[in-house]
């Protein structure tokens, strides 16, 4: 997987938030807002060539300190959101 060209992580108001640059991804019906671990995994992926649901359970193991079960079970379910947001591609 990868992000889609076009979406970039911004802070807004304190608040973690993607936001969508150019005429093609703009849908003003939802915004997509991310808490402080989201982001984190967002600015870790962001421009990458490639990466996957293990890859961020790595990143959240590597910065916090969560059993690698749990991590792997919360960046798959991440992913799934972030397809349905639009924002990455498979």
């Amino acid at each position: 997987m990868k992000t889609k060209n076009g979406f970039h992580l911004r802070n807004v108001c304190g608040e973690h938030v993607i936001v969508a640059e150019g005429i093609e991804n703009i849908d003003f019906s939802k915004i997509i807002s991310m808490n402080e671990s989201a982001a984190f995994l967002w600015q870790k992926i962001d421009g990458a060539d490639s990466f996957t649901a293990d890859d961020l359970a790595n990143y959240l193991c590597e910065e916090y300190e969560v059993d690698a079960d749990k991590a792997k079970a919360d960046s798959e379910v991440l992913v799934g959101q972030w397809l349905d947001a639009g924002i990455i591609e498979a």
